[in-house]
Order: C-alpha cells, then structure tokens, then sequence
C-alpha cells in the first residue's frame, strides 16, 4: 500500500518541464533584492546607495534568532535601497544593484573538510549562509537545526514529494544533483542526531526514486502516492510514520524534521563550500510561455529576465503567479524579484484565467471530504465572512494549512481559502495586540 494520507485531490498534474535539465540564466544586469526573504524579521541593511559590493557578500544582517541574512547575488554597484515590489509582501525594502559583469565573490568558495566540524559550527555556517526552507515557507534552516534538548530528533524527512502542479525544480535537483542532496541530509541527520533517514518522493517521479536509490544505502528511500498535498509537512509525516503532530505543535513535538530536498543541497553547498544563498532552481512554466524551462536563477532577478530567456509570452498576459497554481500568489507586475522561496514562476493561458462569480454554499461536504486536516471549511468560513472569529478559531481555522484543496473542489467556486487566510490574519493580528 502507497504511503498517503486522509483527503486530498488529485489535480492535473502538468509537470511539462520534469524532462528539462537545468540552465544557467545569464547574470541579470541588476538585481533587487529584498531584506525580507524568510519567516521572521526582515534583515537590517549593511549597505548603502553607492557601495561597491562582491558576490556572497553580506548585504543583510539577520535581526534576531528567527531571521536570516540576505547576500549580493551579484558583483556591482549598490544604486537604492529603498522599497520594491515584493513576490510575498506586495512591497519590501531592498537592495538594489548594478551589476559590472565580473561576478567576483567576496572571498574564497574552494571545497573545505566538514567532517571534523561540531554541529554547533555547522548550524552557524548554515545561518551565515541565510539557508531557508527551500520548499515554499522560507524558515530559516539554523532554527530548525537547533530543537531544545527536551524535543530529540528520531527521524529525518527529505521532502521530494513536490506535489504542487506544474513545478518541477526540485524533481531536477534530486536528478541532476542526487549526491550533493544526500550529503545535505546527512550533515542535518549529524546535526540533530537522527537514527532514521528518509527520502520521500511521490511515485510519479520513478526515475528520481531510482538514481537516489542507487547513491545511498544510509537513507531509506520511500515512493509515497501522488496526491495534493503529499509534501505538506504534516501529512508526509503522517504518511510516513503515522505519527501525528498535535495541533498548534510542530514536527519536533513527535521527533521528526522535514526539509526539503533544495534545502538540503543548499545547506551541502554552505558546509562544503561556505557558499551563501544566492541562486536557486526556479521553474518558468504555463501555457502562456513560449519555451518552459528550469532555471538556475540568482536571487532578486526579475521575473521577466527568466520568462524572456523562455521565450516570452505567447499572449498578453492576464496573470502571473509566483509558485504553483495550487499556493502560488497572483502578482501585479512581471517586475518582482525571484527570492529564497520562489519555486516557480507560472503563467497561465488567458483562456485558463477564470473568476467565476460565487454562489451559496450547497452543503455538499467537499470541501470537508478532501481537507487534510479534518476540518469544516464551508462551517468555518461562514463564521468568516460573519466576522465571528472567535467561532471559527475553536472549529480549527489555526490549522488550515492553506492547501486550497477546498476552494479547487468547490462546485459553487466559494473563494474559500481566501477567506480562510483572512481569518488566520485577523485572528493573529488580535492576539498580538
């Protein structure tokens, strides 16, 4: 029986760039790079207007425990720092640079010996080096490679599942670089002090399955079934090991840590080469785009360099979304910056762009029936829309993980993710005042 979990969908999978091999987009000419890349406090500004600056060089300080510093991405002149269209946020303070061409690093890249490191000294490369989930929730990774004594990690999850429709970045990575990912995992497995190591993939990736396979005999390597939302964190532990992470709790509460096959490559890459975040995998893909690709894009690139180096669109665009189609967020102009947690950059036809108007909830129960969380996504929102915030947090609304499996099988189109997140906003905002 395939590892899974209760609910769920089964969208259309479109993964039309999974045979594409990864390339290099050409050194953009400037880039924006925003001071908030990660869950937590933004990055305090080390540089100002007119500051020449080197590749990997350290732009922003992390501000506090949970925060991360940001890095040039390329070699340049530092020309604004000031806010700019944000993927995440809408707008953000960032540094802006002028690129000269020479892509010099601050310092030296060349490969070191780790294995005599102590997991204190690696969890500090690792945030020196502003290392973020790469999966989608940008939490910087020193965090999570720091439990408290009394939360002991047992099991380590490396998330390949990457069930969001369309996307295929980290598909290529587990390909193109599977021993650099499994070196990844174990420096985290040393770290935490993990007795099991998994590597979990769904089992529409058989070729990913099979090259892992092949390179590790330290990790067990564990074919889940397709299915949204798979590699969500809660439910690919459930699905795995059938523990269950109490609400409000986190995976440590039931000694687990899941990263993603990105992050793990990028924490290798830190360990080994003391090389900062700087670039990521990114796929550009949609029925909107001439050529879709998967691209290794330097943090703060516009979106519309990478979509240019696809061809272009094919039609004047009516949206464009910053990740997949399932938790991806609709942007207001193809001038936002790719940052740490962009995955993809999707482009629908204009044909495929609905809104349709939406009507009265039938009481159907689909939205119940595929909720993976177990919860009453039709009860909750209507307190909702009521603003009776108090009703819809004791019915769960905290644990709505955002997936938008409600909204998708919704057969009278009630915007009811969007109302979900509404809710989850105003209810933290309330508490922290």
């Amino acid at each position: 029986m395939a590892h899974t979990f209760s609910g769920g969908i089964h969208p259309p999978e479109t993964k039309i760039t999974e045979g594409k091999p990864i390339e290099v987009l050409p050194l953009p000419k400037r880039v924006y790079i925003p001071l908030s890349q990660h869950t937590g406090k933004p990055a305090k500004p080390l540089v100002s207007k007119g500051d020449e600056v080197r590749l990997g060089q350290k732009i922003g300080e992390a501000d506090g425990f949970i925060s991360a510093p940001v890095h040039a991405t390329i070699s340049g002149k530092v020309v604004d720092v000031s806010p700019h269209p944000h993927p995440v946020l809408g707008s953000a303070t960032a540094v802006v640079i002028e690129g000269d061409g020479e892509d010099e690093w601050a310092f030296d890249i060349s490969s070191r010996d780790y294995t005599k490191l102590s997991a204190e000294e690696i969890v500090n490369l690792v945030r020196e080096a502003g290392i973020v989930g790469l999966g989608g929730a940008a939490f910087p990774s020193h965090v999570k490679l720091s439990p408290p004594n009394e939360k002991p990690i047992e099991i380590l999850i490396l998330n390949g599942c990457e069930c969001e429709p369309y996307l295929t970045c980290d598909h290529r990575v587990m390909i193109e670089f599977p021993d650099e990912v499994i070196k990844g995992g174990e420096i985290i497995a040393r770290v935490v002090g993990a007795r099991r190591k998994i590597i979990a993939i769904e089992d529409n990736k058989p070729d990913a399955i099979e090259i892992l396979r092949e390179k590790t005999d330290s990790f067990e390597v564990i074919p889940v079934k397709t299915k949204y939302p798979e590699g969500a964190e809660k439910q690919l532990i459930y699905a795995l090991t059938r523990r269950e992470v109490p609400s409000g709790g986190l995976p440590m509460d039931v000694g687990c840590l899941v990263h993603n096959v990105g992050t793990a490559f990028a924490i290798f890459q830190a360990v080994q080469f003391r090389k900062p975040l700087v670039e990521r995998v990114v796929t550009v893909t949609g029925n909107n785009i001439k050529e879709p690709k998967n691209l290794l894009i330097r943090i703060g690139t516009p979106a519309i360099d990478a979509i240019d180096h696809c061809g272009g669109y094919l039609k004047p665009p009516v949206k464009i979304i910053s990740g997949g189609p399932m938790m991806g967020i609709a942007q207001f102009t193809d001038r936002v910056p790719v940052v740490k947690g962009t995955s993809g950059i999707l482009v629908p036809d204009p044909d495929e762009v609905l809104i349709p108007e939406p009507g009265p909830c039938l009481r159907c129960g689909r939205c119940v029936d595929v909720c993976p969380m177990g919860l009453h996504p039709c009860i909750i929102v209507d307190y909702v829309e009521n603003l009776r915030f108090e009703e819809a947090e004791k019915l769960g609304i905290l644990d709505c993980i955002e997936c938008g499996c409600c909204s998708y099988t919704c057969p009278v189109r009630r915007r009811l993710v969007h109302n979900l997140k509404f809710g989850k906003a105003e209810i933290w905002q309330r508490k922290s005042s």
